[in-house]
């Protein structure tokens, strides 16, 4: 794709364009959340890059116009890697997270590229490997520091954070996790003009992403009082984002050795994935499965186990594959 902010084609690219595909994303946003990347709507984002923002990168363009056309199909290419690494597509996914990249370079965009870049650290932290996601946001807040809102910078250090914890080192997961409270606190207080696409992070989320954080640091106390503080999520708008948080903290509950509370929590988990097209959630669920061991001769957990691999095609646990994330520039 083009890497200039001007292009002459056969198509003048206006306003009405831009709009319609921030629309694309928008409604792609809003399925995803709810149903998972494996809906048949929030694919529809993929169709939207090929037949819809593709010819228009080939029209005719200046300015601000083309740099924000770079930068909403930059966000549409994220997404559409989101979407894919929900379902369990990792090398789709990554091809479209660095297409994004370089839409977001082409369209000046900092903020955004910081953000796909974080997405891309997510993927690489989901896959098995912490630390090279800790060196993936260490480089996404360094290249975006004093250029992005506080927010974005923010949400980088939120998933620092999550990956040192999944690397074991307790103390560099609370202080980059302070820096993130610290420059959300800051975001708040300032009113920056901040991109809409990053309205979602603030200090519920912060809260709910801190029981992750401590669960993976086996510190079930300090989980379940983040948790305390997490807002309640609407099932029907967020609806994997509920399925997955219930898993965390039904997890939590089995560390803390409540098998009572945290089988509730897992039962109500499966209640609402059994509607969710979404890989991603389900190694949620096979996590919660694998901290059910110690019990794994109770007849209720037995119970639990045949349910989630009846319903949602899950064994007791699994081995994430391996994967290795791409080089990128």
């Amino acid at each position: 794709m083009a890497v200039s902010a001007d292009h002459r084609g056969r198509r003048q690219v206006g306003r009405t364009d831009l709009d319609e595909l921030r629309e694309a994303a928008d409604e792609a946003r809003r399925w995803d959340s709810r149903y998972g990347g494996g809906t048949t709507k929030a694919n529809v984002v993929t169709a939207c890059l090929t037949g819809r923002a593709a010819p228009l990168l080939r029209g005719s363009f200046r300015g601000d116009v083309g740099r924000e056309l770079f930068s909403v199909t930059a966000e549409l290419s994220r997404l559409a890697g989101w979407t894919a690494f929900d379902v369990g597509h990792h090398d789709a996914a990554q091809c479209h997270f660095v297409q994004a990249l370089r839409l977001a370079r082409a369209g000046r965009d900092v903020q955004l590229g910081c953000y796909v870049l974080t997405t891309m650290a997510m993927q690489t932290l989901l896959r098995g490997f912490a630390s090279e996601a800790v060196g993936m946001t260490q480089g996404a807040f360094e290249r975006a520091k004093g250029r992005a809102a506080p927010r974005v910078l923010a949400f980088a250090k939120l998933i620092e954070a999550r990956a040192h914890a999944r690397n074991h080192t307790p103390q560099a997961a609370a202080r980059t996790l302070a820096a993130s409270e610290n420059l959300l606190a800051l975001a708040e207080a300032r009113g920056h003009d901040e991109p809409s696409w990053i309205d979602f992070y603030d200090h519920a989320r912060l809260s709910a992403d801190a029981v992750e954080i401590f669960r993976d640091l086996n510190n079930p106390k300090a989980a379940l009082a983040f948790n305390q503080q997490a807002a309640a999520m609407a099932p029907g708008v967020f609806t994997r984002s509920v399925g997955m948080r219930l898993a965390i903290v039904g997890t939590a509950h089995l560390q803390a050795r409540n098998l009572d509370h945290g089988l509730e929590l897992g039962h109500r988990c499966v209640d609402i994935l059994a509607r969710v097209k979404s890989a991603r959630a389900r190694d949620y669920v096979c996590e919660f499965n694998t901290a059910l061991a110690p019990w794994r001769r109770e007849p209720a957990v037995r119970d639990f186990l045949h349910r989630t691999r009846t319903e949602l095609g899950i064994t007791a646990w699994r081995t994430l594959p391996a994967f290795r994330p791409r080089g990128f520039s």
